[in-house]
């Protein structure tokens, strides 16, 4: 089975054949960190988080690269206003994305680049760029001159001409054409600024994911992503930078996530129906987030609502309660046949490696995780149903909870590590409690169920045993 990608730049899905076997070189457009990050920015953060762990579970070798934008208009102005400086507002909203992104289980780029820390970079990509004629020095600004671009537009799919006559665009009488747009910005007063060979300034939002992109993965790579928000501008104007100063195809697959809606209504700041993934961390487990985003395929939309998060959070719980029972199983040894060393080397257990491979099918389908989750769910039922037959074993139990653990951890969906110790310690608490009550020692029972409680774990008395599960 090959994965397969569909492709913004051709608008089909192809087979996904790195520049490099057994390699990808992947580039995702971060945020500008003058606030904390929205639910509709976290969904590519964290389904571009996905295709790089289902990447490498397929055996590649990733490198995934990811930038902050650390110096911008936004950032600017929210340093005015709290009276800081730029840095200081840019600092404190990186440390605020690892710390949100990693309750909602987004891994760490390889590279995280900041703009103010690759201005070299992007000064000598705009230098090449005016010494081949597609960019120009106007007044202290430099543009580029999308005339010079024949191909601009061939990701958004419109021509120059439609775009130019379809989308709001910066006047100004520095630019040659309406549609050129800014690589270097002259300094302002009060603003923070780089020295150029065309005077103080900064740079232009396009360039600098051309430039980073560039000194991290080449002038060439694999896999481009980010929101659907970002076809056009960014994306097209980074296309027509980076193959007009390198001469190369810039990225061959380009991948974007579909918007988040409020209540069916398409979710912006201009409506004031924007959500803060902070604010959501606080109201919700950071897994059902998690798990909401995933549950339908990126590039649809996906509605947010108060009952779709519900339901998201009682599809987890199915999957949490499987993995509990089937831990449980393994613990006390009492609902399943004690196997020797010898059996369980011969796998006496179903043959569930079917939910495998229908896991893989869907993933391999530009990245399905819909369908994914729908497989697990499937392998979740199975499980349920073994582990109450008279021919389970050890070695079938495991085979379901190693699977299961397998699976989830794809999508990024599994607990803590510390839950395999928190489970081991329930387990001995619990095994304490029933020697206590043997012994008629109900007053220890009572006090080791109590602190079960503290710990928000509920026991629940089954004909197999007792049974736990978290509040």
């Amino acid at each position: 089975m090959t994965v397969r990608i569909y492709n913004t730049l051709t608008r089909r899905k192809e087979p996904f054949v790195p520049l490099e076997e057994g390699k990808v070189r992947m580039y995702v457009c971060g945020p500008t960190v003058y606030n904390y990050f929205h639910i509709g920015n976290a969904r590519p953060f964290l389904v571009f988080d996905v295709v790089r762990r289902y990447l490498q579970y397929r055996g590649y070798d990733v490198t995934y690269v990811q930038n902050f934008t650390d110096i911008d208009d936004k950032i600017i102005r929210t340093a005015n206003e709290q009276g800081v400086s730029a840095e200081t507002v840019a600092n404190r909203f990186v440390e605020a994305y690892f710390a949100d992104a990693k309750l909602l289980g987004i891994q760490k780029a390889d590279v995280h680049p900041r703009v103010t820390e690759h201005m070299e970079e992007i000064i000598e990509m705009i230098r090449r760029l005016i010494d081949k004629g597609h960019a120009y020095v106007s007044d202290g600004d430099v543009y580029f001159s999308t005339a010079t671009f024949p191909e601009y537009g061939k990701l958004s799919k419109q021509s120059l001409e439609d775009l130019q006559a379809g989308t709001r665009i910066e006047v100004s009488d520095k630019k040659r054409n309406s549609m050129d747009f800014a690589l270097w910005k002259e300094a302002k007063p009060g603003e923070v600024d780089w020295e150029s060979p065309w005077g103080q300034g900064r740079p232009g939002w396009h360039i600098e994911c051309s430039a980073m992109s560039r000194k991290y993965l080449g002038d060439t790579f694999d896999i481009h992503a980010g929101g659907h928000d970002l076809i056009f501008p960014h994306h097209e104007n980074e296309i027509a930078q980076s193959e007009s100063a390198n001469g190369k195809t810039f990225a061959k697959y380009w991948m974007h996530n579909g918007y988040i809606n409020i209540q069916n209504e398409k979710m912006s700041k201009s409506l004031g129906n924007f959500i803060l993934a902070h604010d959501l961390i606080s109201q919700y487990d950071p897994r059902v987030i998690r798990f909401f985003l995933l549950s339908a395929q990126y590039r649809n939309p996906v509605n947010f609502s108060q009952e779709l998060m519900e339901q998201a959070a009682q599809g987890l719980e199915r999957i949490d309660t499987a993995l509990d029972n089937l831990e449980h199983r393994l613990g006390t040894g009492e609902p399943v046949q004690r196997v020797s060393d010898t059996d369980d080397r011969t796998l006496d257990h179903p043959d569930i490696s079917q939910y495998r491979d229908r896991f893989v099918e869907a993933m391999d389908d530009d990245f399905n995780t819909a369908d994914a989750i729908a497989v697990i769910f499937d392998l979740v039922r199975a499980a349920n149903t073994y582990i109450g037959t008279a021919a389970a074993t050890v070695a079938g139990v495991r085979a379901y909870r190693d699977l299961i653990v397998e699976l989830v951890q794809v999508l990024g969906l599994l607990r803590e590590t510390d839950e395999h110790d928190l489970a081991e310690e329930v387990e001995k608490l619990i095994h304490e409690r029933n020697m206590a009550r043997q012994q008629k020692n109900f007053k220890r029972a009572d006090e080791i169920r109590d602190r079960l409680n503290e710990m928000g774990i509920l026991l629940e008395d089954t004909p197999h045993g007792v049974r736990w599960k978290r509040k």
